[in-house]
């Protein structure tokens, strides 16, 4: 994953607002073991994704992504980029 992707620089900005503990963010970082979400974080953080990028994440797709590259990925594909 390159990090100046556009994708994954708007998700990055998205995690920066919800990273309340200042975890460094890369695209290996994860969502729970890294940055200790709660399941309310998450549910917020989910929709704030789905606003800015305009697509729906389903609930099997959201249990199989674990970092911030994974979601880009995710991302991309949902909004066929």
């Amino acid at each position: 994953m390159d990090e100046s992707d556009e994708i994954y620089g708007r998700v990055k900005a998205q995690v920066d607002t919800f990273n309340k503990k200042g975890v460094p963010v890369t695209p290996d970082t994860r969502f729970q073991q890294d940055l200790e979400w709660d399941s309310l974080t998450v549910l917020d953080f989910v929709a704030s994704i789905e606003d800015e990028f305009d697509i729906i994440i389903s609930m099997n797709m959201q249990a199989e992504i674990e970092t911030v590259g994974q979601l880009a990925d995710a991302v991309r594909k949902l909004a066929g980029n």
